[in-house]
């Protein structure tokens, strides 16, 4: 598959994937920080953003999708930076094509399978994919029935384009997406360990490192390291930026 993507900058490739219900924007200010010494590419994950949709949505297939853009840019190696989902896949990548991974960085993902759960924001993208919606105000009102956080609904609402008839739509395949929620997407990425270095950047209250996670991740990346943010949640990319941005621009940069 032909993601879309964006780059910046030149010298060493760093890859850039955004988490679940997002879109190469989200890690924005990450990119421009390092597009002044790396050639940052940005990616739309799959059935996300400008990138085509279809229905197979699992975790080997979305980093295959990956190695496919680096085949077409012609990287035989890069350093990938991945949140959340974009986590899962930068670590599928990396488990089945060590050498074309420079440097491997996770944003708040255990490879480990989740259970499935009830979302708010998965249950308020379901009532806007089916709602005939006038404008953002309007979907901002919809949504607020499901997510009380202006914040989140503000990230949500990025998802929206305005379509042919001078309405809004998602340019989420949620069809896909609600498919494969609750098995594919909470898998856990398998295959032989990468040794390569590994960072994974922990919000300190967020739940999806967690201690009993180490024993896993010490098995598939022996060469790893977890770094914690203090005060932020999930979202650490957005919460603490220049934190963030330092701790995986210093990772990259080490001889």
């Amino acid at each position: 598959m032909q993601l879309n993507f964006s780059e910046q900058g030149s010298g060493h490739a760093v890859i850039l994937m955004h988490g679940m219900f997002g879109s190469l924007s989200n890690l924005g200010n990450l990119a421009r920080h390092l597009a002044t010494h790396y050639r940052v590419i940005s990616v739309d994950l799959r059935n996300h953003g400008d990138s085509p949709h279809d229905p197979s949505m699992d975790i080997p297939s979305m980093a295959n999708d990956v190695v496919e853009l680096m085949d077409e840019l012609g990287l035989s190696e890069a350093s990938l930076v991945g949140h959340s989902l974009g986590g899962k896949i930068a670590m599928q990548v990396a488990l089945n094509h060590p050498e074309r991974v420079a440097r491997l960085v996770v944003a708040d993902i255990s490879p480990v399978a989740y259970k499935p759960r009830q979302d708010a924001a998965l249950d308020a993208l379901i009532e806007l994919s089916s709602a005939t919606i006038l404008g953002r105000a309007d979907a901002d009102t919809l949504m607020a029935k499901h997510v009380s956080d202006s914040q989140t609904r503000a990230f949500l609402l990025k998802n929206l384009s305005r379509n042919l008839e001078g309405n809004y739509s998602l340019k989420l395949n949620m069809q896909a997406i609600v498919a494969n929620y609750g098995s594919t997407l909470v898998a856990a990425p398998e295959g032989l360990p990468y040794q390569g270095p590994s960072l994974f950047l922990k919000g300190e209250t967020s739940a999806y490192i967690q201690t009993k996670h180490q024993p896993i991740i010490d098995q598939l990346f022996p060469n790893s390291a977890i770094r914690i943010i203090a005060g932020v949640g999930h979202w650490l990319h957005a919460e603490k930026p220049d934190e963030f941005n330092a701790n995986i621009a210093e990772f990259i940069n080490r001889p």
